[in-house]
């Protein structure tokens, strides 16, 4: 079915409002609404290229996606120095961003959620409530396929500067990333309390479990030449699961709220 501008901008219109969302949890099971995506994906063939620079700084982008527009009712913390919301992103009230960051058409950042310095947060990404992004930290986007499922972290979950969590990596309620953690399609996380790698779900995505702690690592190579010389690879590796002085050393902070 074609998409018209007036579909194009009632979807985006709800987006920003957070009544319609890429992907919901049903039932306990994430489910991507792929409609949503491929609405978002005509905007960019809807629209048209534009001079939209300001104050000197060069922008030239489709007028479908400009800068999203908030207003002090929007309840939303935006603090000066250069951060950047796109079009069809959802920031809830109470949420803080910090500068500079920038945050894609599609995500979706909950309540009480702080998003820090020089942290990226990607199209589509959905970020829970009352979650702490550190400092350079970059949340991947996943656009398309449109049936792609997006990076996910959910309710609760603190994640360490300087990490990355791609390709969408689920991470669930509670879980603490340690700085620098890198987590993609394809990383194998160990889980130290089981010594058994972490199964990826039914459909073959990388979950972090629920309150785990997860720090970087490393796995020895067992065959060929590298084995031999003792080369390692790169292994996320979840420590414990969280208690109440992992919970303490990682809580927000009301004041700030």
């Amino acid at each position: 079915m074609e998409i018209t501008i007036e579909r194009f901008n009632e979807v985006i219109a709800g987006l920003e409002a957070g009544t319609i969302r890429v992907a919901e949890k049903v039932d306990g099971v994430w489910k991507v609404n792929s409609w949503v995506k491929e609405v978002i994906l005509a905007g960019f063939k809807l629209g048209k290229m534009v001079d939209m620079s300001t104050e000197g700084f060069p922008f030239f982008d489709k007028d479908t996606y400009p800068v999203r527009n908030f207003s002090l009712e929007s309840g939303v913390r935006i603090v000066p120095g250069g951060t950047s919301i796109r079009r069809g992103a959802y920031v809830a009230p109470g949420a803080i961003v910090m500068p500079p960051a920038y945050i894609n058409v599609g995500a979706y950042v909950g309540e009480g959620t702080m998003v820090d310095s020089h942290v990226t947060i990607g199209s589509c990404a959905q970020v829970g409530r009352n979650i702490h992004i550190s400092a350079s930290t970059q949340i991947g986007g996943v656009l398309e396929p449109a049936g792609a499922m997006p990076t996910i972290i959910e309710d609760g979950a603190f994640v360490g500067g300087n990490c990355g969590i791609y390709e969408g990596t689920i991470v669930q309620e509670g879980a603490v990333i340690a700085s620098g953690v890198v987590i993609t399609s394809s990383t194998a996380i160990f889980d130290s309390t089981t010594g058994q790698f972490i199964e990826r779900n039914a459909d073959g995505r990388v979950v972090v479990p629920r309150g785990a702690v997860v720090v970087s690592g490393s796995k020895p190579i067992k065959k060929g030449p590298s084995a031999e010389l003792g080369v390692s690879l790169y292994c996320p590796v979840i420590v414990k699961y969280r208690d109440e002085k992992t919970s303490g050393s990682v809580r927000l902070e009301d004041i700030l709220r």
